[in-house]
């Protein structure tokens, strides 16, 4: 596997873990679905196996459905249902592995599980196929409720086509090792909460041979290191710059900016607020006690 790829399947595990006890905790049934589940050889398919049935709410009475659709999908299904053995999972997780193709058989294939209003996560990597999923195929996933979806997509694909089906969040990152454009990966959901945890997980992933994260929106593409305390530097040049749109914004506004729009986490810009207050590089109404949610940021003019 290479590094990106490692670094993709990490990511994968950690929100897919944290995506799963929630769901279970406030629902009795929820899906996951895996598209191009053949593309890598089922190896990040195994790994979201593993994780669902080391869950602790399957055994209470929880019910999780793993749909895993590909093009060809019988090797890797059998490889699922030896993982699954294997994990020694009970009764509460159902694996269904659907060929066919992705984008041909996969709004056919949640319909079929029963997916419609239930907690539902999809992870779709079309880095191998080398073409963007569908648009439809990505709504299809809006069906859950919630919803929200991973996507890992061949570099320079845009995230626009994606944004207004049902996903009110939307975000992207670079995964990439050079000056070069990395893989695009990108996550929608319906949830600030899940938003924030997928950010936590993208920066607390490990660092392999080099991979780092670029910033889509940041006109001089650099390169930042994958860190639970990320270099400051392009979220400070972001939020300049849409301060230098928008004149003035809260506390609030600009948290949201940055989780939605960058990147980085909302905490991430209440560090950088602090420093640029501390420089004079931006202004703070009212001038004094804490920065709350609702103190208003004003840029200094240059």
């Amino acid at each position: 596997m290479s590094p990106i790829g490692a670094v993709k399947r990490e990511l994968l595990v950690r929100h897919l873990q944290a995506w799963a006890a929630g769901a279970l905790h406030h629902a009795r049934r929820a899906t996951y679905v895996h598209g191009y589940a053949d593309a890598d050889g089922g190896v990040a398919a195994e790994a979201a196996v593993r994780v669902l049935a080391d869950l602790p709410g399957l055994s209470r009475g929880r019910e999780l459905s793993m749909v895993a659709v590909g093009a060809d999908i019988t090797g890797v299904g059998e490889r699922l249902t030896t993982a699954q053995r294997d994990a020694g999972a009970g009764a509460g997780l159902t694996v269904l592995p659907v060929g066919g193709g992705t984008d041909e058989r996969l709004p056919v294939a949640l319909r079929a599980a029963g997916a419609v209003r239930v907690p539902l996560l999809g992870f779709l990597d079309a880095t191998a196929v080398g073409e963007p999923p569908a648009v439809t195929t990505v709504g299809a996933i809006a069906a859950g409720k919630p919803a929200e979806v991973l996507l890992a997509l061949p570099p320079g694909s845009p995230v626009d086509p994606y944004r207004g089906l049902g996903f009110p969040l939307v975000t992207a990152a670079e995964l990439a090792t050079g000056p070069e454009p990395g893989e695009v990966v990108a996550f929608a959901t319906t949830s600030a909460k899940s938003l924030e945890s997928f950010k936590e997980a993208l920066w607390a992933v490990d660092e392999f041979a080099g991979v780092r994260l670029r910033d889509p929106a940041d006109p001089e593409r650099h390169l930042i290191d994958i860190a639970l305390r990320p270099d400051p530097g392009p979220l400070r040049r972001e939020l300049l710059a849409h301060l230098g749109e928008v004149g003035r914004a809260t506390v609030t506004e600009l948290r949201t900016f940055a989780l939605t729009e960058t990147v980085y986490r909302a905490a991430d810009a209440t560090r950088v607020l602090h420093s640029m207050i501390d420089a004079g590089t931006v202004t703070r109404e009212p001038a004094h006690g804490r920065l709350g949610g609702d103190v208003v940021i004003e840029r200094e003019p240059s």
